[in-house]
């Protein structure tokens, strides 16, 4: 199954006052599986930032999360999806 979305990760942790967009595609397993991240349901992924891609996945890392943004929609996601 494939989803898309959006996360707004905070610019300023102190006032909670603005926040930058990282765009997701993800394809899950119905299961974990050996292929996905951390052997998990996520079998693809793309983020991007300011139109950019951030950080692929399919089935192994093209392109690691390059941003602290990008790092933190990942961990959202295998939070909430692995």
């Amino acid at each position: 199954m494939w989803q898309e979305g959006s996360i707004g990760i905070p610019v300023n942790k102190t006032t909670g006052k603005g926040y930058i967009t990282v765009h997701y595609t993800i394809k899950l397993f119905g299961e974990p599986s050996e292929f996905g991240i951390n052997h998990g349901k996520i079998s693809k992924l793309e983020l991007r930032q300011d139109g950019e891609i951030v950080a692929n996945y399919d089935r192994g890392w093209d392109i690691y999360p390059d941003t602290k943004e990008a790092k933190l929609a990942l961990c959202i996601l295998l939070i909430r999806h692995n």
